[in-house]
């Protein structure tokens, strides 16, 4: 089972940028895709963005497109959420979370949390002036 780790939040202005990151245990880690979701107070937890496992595509929930990206590092067992032009709106505890999730399927699968088995803790993104 992988283990998760979320790291880099903090404090940003509107329009700032920060970047997540998410340490995993595991030596099969690039197997497996991962996910960044986040939750705000009184909120659902929704998805943000999701990447296959090597060789395969991302996805995007329409309000962070052109805005966020998420990439990872296979080598150093990590992936990244990068955030840019960020808004208020986007304050929240962000998750990253792994799973299998078959290359044959489409890459929105990506955006339905049944598909993993794995969540970190939560870090901190707070937007605000």
């Amino acid at each position: 089972q992988v283990q998760l780790v979320e790291s880099g939040g903090g404090l940003v202005q509107p329009g700032g940028s920060l970047r997540l990151s998410c340490t995993a245990s595991g030596r099969l880690f690039s197997t497996y895709a991962v996910g960044w979701f986040r939750q705000a107070p009184g909120k659902e937890r929704e998805f943000v963005a999701g990447v296959m496992r090597s060789g395969g595509g991302t996805y995007y929930t329409d309000s962070v497109k052109g805005r966020f990206a998420i990439f990872r590092e296979n080598a150093k067992n990590m992936v990244y959420l990068q955030m840019n032009s960020l808004k208020p709106e986007d304050t929240a505890v962000y998750y990253c979370a792994s799973g299998e999730v078959s290359l044959l399927s489409p890459s929105r699968i990506l955006t339905m949390e049944t598909q993993y088995d794995s969540w970190g803790q939560g870090t901190q993104v707070t937007v605000s002036s």
